[in-house]
């Protein structure tokens, strides 16, 4: 499918990052006006960035709470996305719970990691013994001095699809 080529693409050219950051510019539209981007992606891990821009801002000139707990869960939910396939499990916000320890006063950026083992351990094996997991991913953001913004922690509930009732 073309968007996995494109997203492992991105992985080593600057090309196809931005062929994937203007792809999620159009897919997901509700964040448009942030401008968060995927800054790197590696084969575990997605950072994204988070604009130092007025739409991000709050009163007082500083990184806006909603902003931060919006890139968390971008963040997270693009690193999961990359190693789950979305054709076969659908993966829907829980929970979110943010902790604030500094003010951001430039862009800030977020990463989050997801390794084969941790996916294995937290999301593939209790699948074959349940309907659904729920699964914690805490993410950190620091602007570009080193200072931690943030804590994220979005809980994420994985299903497959074919167990995804719409109806009651």
């Amino acid at each position: 499918m073309l968007a996995d080529y494109i997203q492992r693409k991105a992985r080593n050219s600057r090309f196809f990052l931005f062929l994937l950051n203007w792809q999620l510019y159009r897919l997901v539209p509700f964040n448009a006006p942030h401008g968060f981007k995927i800054y790197r992606m590696g084969e575990d891990e997605v950072t994204t960035l988070i604009p130092f821009k007025k739409v991000n801002l709050n009163h007082v000139r500083s990184l806006h709470a909603c902003a931060m707990a919006t890139a968390s869960e971008f963040t997270t939910g693009l690193a999961l996305l990359q190693k789950l396939n979305g054709k076969k499990y659908r993966i829907i916000l829980k929970e979110l719970r943010m902790e604030y320890h500094f003010q951001g006063k430039t862009e800030a950026f977020g990463t989050f990691k997801v390794t084969d083992e941790w996916l294995a351990q937290y999301v593939l094996n209790p699948l074959q013994s349940s309907d659904s997991v729920v699964v914690p991913c805490t993410v950190f953001l620091h602007d570009v001095n080193g200072n931690k913004l943030s804590t994220g922690t979005v809980h994420w509930q994985i299903k497959p699809w074919s167990k995804v009732r719409t109806k009651i």
